[in-house]
């Protein structure tokens, strides 16, 4: 369903959100007018805080979707301000930029650090120019390849995709990166990564669960000045190992900090940014990667006090501000269903989570006052696991 609502009543422009609540809702409690902007069963656009909203189809292409954004832009009174959380929209925004700035005003990263950061065979000799201090790395080519190279790594080590897209899911792997414990188990897994047909990087592991994995996030303004920043911990991922992040707490880490700054000049970043570190059993950070997109932990540091989607968009349009203090350390958040699969998975008592869960301080898409994007949500997986029941059901069985 797609409204024109023109000037808000406050006079503000929209900001205009492609992603989670946990994007929308920073804003929302920002007092800024929101537009949800989504694929047609996104929750966001079920949201009280979306005054106007913007849906297309799972098949739509770039090109279509850029023509699409632009026509809904110029629309409006004011150019909106333009949010995006996933790698796929931080690309067609950065591949279109010119284009989507006739009708919306944004920040992003240089088109080439951008597609650097994105692409990890790209990073990985971004890392070797700048010297960035990331752990060990190779770059794999598994369908030219008839046997499994003998690495300079120590093992174990962890293999990833260069980009994670449908040929990496169709091998299995959910999660992110897939661990090896030995030169035998790369060979034995050797067959099953050609059938992939992509380049995959090999990289050392970093002892140690997905709980040592913090994160530096920063807002760089265009004069190449830090308009906002705090660090995080992860919690609990699922899958457990190399899982999506289903729990994090806000910290304040000095070190963090100052590799996060540090790490910021040398890329010369502008716009928003979270950076990945695994701390080391000897205290030691390592970068995993660098994500210049806004992402799931901004609900998380709005709520301790470092709003960065509303500095943005404070920022583009001139006005002072909002007051940001120093991260108060502590405050937590959780997806609530997909942490309960982590818990279940790792056998943790479910009384002892369900506390711990009532009490967190952000939960993604659930709020008191705004229950429906959880609702439309929790319809969506209800559906969708109807439909594979079916499906497997009318499968014929085969003798």
């Amino acid at each position: 369903m797609n409204h024109h609502i023109g000037t808000s009543p406050d006079g503000l422009p929209l900001a205009c959100v492609m992603g989670s609540m946990d994007l929308l809702r920073p804003l929302a409690l920002a007092g800024y007018p929101c537009a949800a902007l989504g694929r047609t069963d996104s929750p966001t656009l079920a949201s009280r805080y979306a005054r106007t909203t913007l849906s297309w189809d799972a098949a739509t292409e770039p090109e279509a979707l850029v023509d699409k954004l632009v026509a809904f832009g110029l629309r409006q009174d004011q150019p909106p301000v333009l949010f995006y959380e996933e790698d796929s929209k931080l690309l067609m925004i950065s591949r279109y930029r010119s284009h989507l700035a006739r009708a919306f005003r944004f920040v992003v990263a240089d088109a080439g650090l951008v597609e650097d950061l994105v692409d990890k065979s790209r990073f990985r000799l971004l890392a070797e120019r700048l010297n960035l201090p990331v752990p060990k790395t190779r770059l794999l080519r598994p369908a030219a390849m008839d046997e499994a190279p003998d690495l300079d790594l120590s093992f174990p080590i962890i293999i990833k995709p260069t980009r994670r897209t449908r040929a990496w899911l169709a091998l299995g792997e959910a999660g992110k990166a897939h661990q090896v414990d030995s030169p035998a188990g790369l060979r034995a897994l050797w067959p099953h990564l050609a059938s992939g047909g992509q380049d995959l990087l090999a990289q050392e592991m970093i002892p140690g669960p997905e709980s040592c994995i913090e994160s530096y996030h920063v807002f760089v303004d265009r004069w190449g000045d830090i308009a906002g920043e705090f660090t995080g911990r992860k919690i609990r991922t699922y899958p457990e190992a190399y899982g999506h992040t289903t729990a994090l707490t806000i910290t304040d880490e000095a070190d963090v900090t100052a590799l996060g700054r540090d790490l910021t000049r040398r890329l010369d970043l502008r716009g928003v940014a979270k950076f990945d570190f695994k701390r080391a059993p000897d205290g030691s950070l390592h970068l995993l990667e660098v994500n210049p997109r806004f992402n799931l932990w901004h609900l998380a540091g709005a709520l301790a006090g470092v709003n960065l989607p509303a500095l943005v968009y404070a920022d583009l349009l001139g006005l002072p501000r909002p007051v940001t203090r120093r991260a108060r350390a502590g405050v937590e958040w959780c997806h609530m269903v997909n942490d309960f699969a982590a818990i279940r998975a790792s056998g943790t008592p479910l009384a002892a989570w369900a506390l711990w869960a009532l009490r967190c301080d952000g939960k993604s898409a659930m709020a008191w006052d705004d229950p429906m994007p959880v609702l439309r949500g929790a319809w969506r997986l209800f559906a969708a696991r109807r439909t594979a029941a079916r499906g497997t059901t009318a499968t014929p069985a085969r003798g």
